[in-house]
């Protein structure tokens, strides 16, 4: 009877499974797969190409590309800005929620959300209008304080795209850390006010230890987003092309390979080397933060 009703429980799970065999396993294989050939031209290229085996020809050649690992390194340098400055907010956001009425915190839980219900690529095309010195309404205003800005300047377009993600991401961090502040057992503040504790007190001491979990969460998932970041840089690149170029991300350097020059092969390479930088990284920031929690 035990087994029966486990293998129908099992049984619940079973498209989770198919779906994450042929989404991801399948995929990541014939990757792995594409990534040991290489295409070779016959002759003069007139006669065709073939597929020889390369072995790990077109790893040493990606771990040795300068345009792909500076992507990666500039990239990462953004990320240890952005991040922890998105994930400051939504901390912040979450414990202003935690302090109000629930009546109160639902409704601004739900303004707050809005943006990250908008699809990326439109709050990219949004954002980048606003940016815009002739149709959006921000030069205008730095104008009228004095401020001469151009969002689309080498010196400024990292933290255009950084404030159009952070303007995209606080709702859906903010609403896991709040969900994780609700797990906080509510005796712990009132025996800390009954010490004479201050709200900031309670927050910083009882409050922000207990959702150390949800921030590492989050975290991590945006550390596995920015890496993979695409759709805002590659807008602004059809507004700039003198700013970004097509090696500004790693992504859009796989991108190019794959369907510009029609490397698939290296386009593999270079996706699972970026998988694996992504499962380093993860892997590093889950142990620090493990370490500190201990």
């Amino acid at each position: 009877m035990i087994r029966s009703l486990r293998w129908k429980g099992a049984a619940f799970t079973v498209p989770f499974q198919l779906g994450f065999v042929f989404l991801y396993l399948l995929p990541i294989g014939y990757a792995v797969y594409q990534s040991l050939f290489v295409e070779q031209q016959s002759g003069l290229g007139l006669g065709g190409s073939t597929e020889e085996f390369a072995g790990l020809d077109n790893y040493r050649e990606g771990l040795t590309d300068s345009a792909f690992m500076g992507a990666v390194l500039r990239v990462v340098l953004f990320a240890c800005v952005q991040i922890p400055v998105m994930l400051l907010i939504s901390l912040v956001l979450a414990l202003l929620l935690d302090a109000v009425t629930s009546r109160a915190a639902s409704r601004f839980r739900v303004v707050l959300l809005v943006p990250y219900m908008i699809p990326g690529v439109v709050a990219a095309v949004v954002w980048v209008n606003l940016y815009s010195p002739d149709v959006g309404p921000l030069t205008p205003l730095g104008d009228a304080f004095g401020f001469d800005w151009n969002f689309f300047a080498p010196s400024m377009v990292w933290p255009a795209i950084g404030n159009l993600l952070t303007w995209h991401g606080i709702g859906y961090n903010m609403v896991i850390i709040y969900a994780a502040l609700q797990g906080v057992p509510r005796e712990l503040f009132e025996a800390a006010r009954l010490d004479g504790a201050s709200e900031r007190r309670i927050a910083l001491s009882i409050k922000i230890p207990y959702v150390r979990g949800a921030l590492v969460l989050t975290g991590m998932l945006s550390i596995i987003q920015m890496l993979q970041i695409f759709n805002e840089p590659a807008l602004f690149r059809n507004v700039t092309p003198q700013t970004v170029d097509g090696n500004f991300t790693p992504i859009m350097i796989i991108y190019n390979q794959a369907f510009n020059a029609g490397d698939y092969h290296y386009a593999a390479t270079l996706s699972v080397l970026l998988a694996l930088i992504l499962g380093v990284a993860s892997f590093l920031f889950y142990r620090l933060t493990s370490r500190e929690a201990d």
